[in-house]
């Protein structure tokens, strides 16, 4: 079973609570997920994220119960008590990035797909039978993720090796699904997703794979657009869950 964090929030606003609380829900499925702490939460918070600019950050500052945890500060003038201080607009990633340094390990994520249920989804009844782009230099993992296709009833799949081909695709078909590869090796991975999300006819579901994912990669992801952003090989049930969304 999973370790779960508990973090006090003082102050933000409600854009930036909803941000919060969208990685904080991306960090569930991992080894190591952090949660809001509230006063009825079975264990204590082990982490203080505090907004500097809030009125209540003096008053929690002086609080006993802060005895001995570590405080993320957002904003200027961060006390001698901070383990980390960033500034406004807030880079979640950063942020995340520090979270993990203190609690969570390198992310481990492989799986032999046992027990996962294989049995295929009822075929689709429309007209468009749905259509996938698989982008890698890996032979050998463009055939898995068409095998993962195959499971999940798209049997329609173009492949690039270079993120020069994908995009020419991306302009000239229809997707309803792309799997990514973020490391291809004519283009830098973040630019790549950027320019693929612009691409006409948009593609509504992006799964972005990444050797060495973090919390940070995900959070990221998520805000370029990408749905999921899997470590390498994608766990097949967790991929087959969202191929089944598409």
């Amino acid at each position: 079973m999973g370790q779960r964090i508990f973090v006090k929030v003082v102050g933000f606003t409600d854009v930036e609570r909803h941000a919060l609380n969208t990685v904080f829900r991306l960090s569930d499925s991992r080894e190591v997920s952090y949660c809001l702490w509230m006063p009825d939460a079975p264990e204590a918070p082990r982490l203080a994220l505090f907004d500097g600019l809030s009125y209540e950050a003096p008053v929690e500052l002086e609080s006993p119960h802060l005895a001995g945890m570590r405080i993320i500060w957002v904003g200027p003038s961060g006390p001698a008590s901070a383990w980390r201080t960033f500034q406004r607009p807030i880079a979640w990633t950063e942020i995340v990035a520090a979270m993990d340094q203190l609690f969570a390990p390198d992310p481990l994520d492989f799986d032999l797909g046992f027990g996962e249920d294989t049995t295929l989804p009822p075929p689709a009844d429309d007209a468009h039978p749905k259509r996938a782009l698989i982008a890698s230099p890996d032979r050998d993992e463009r055939l898995y993720l068409r095998a993962r296709l195959a499971l999940a009833n798209m049997t329609q799949a173009d492949e690039a090796e270079t993120g020069a081909q994908a995009l020419e695709l991306a302009r000239q078909h229809e997707y309803d699904v792309a799997l990514v590869d973020f490391h291809l090796p004519d283009v830098e991975g973040w630019a790549f997703l950027k320019e693929l999300k612009q691409a006409r006819p948009p593609i509504p579901h992006l799964i972005v794979t990444k050797s060495g994912t973090s919390l940070a990669d995900s959070v990221r992801g998520w805000l370029s657009g990408a749905q999921a952003f899997l470590p390498k090989p994608p766990h097949p049930g967790k991929l087959q869950r969202l191929l089944r969304r598409v």
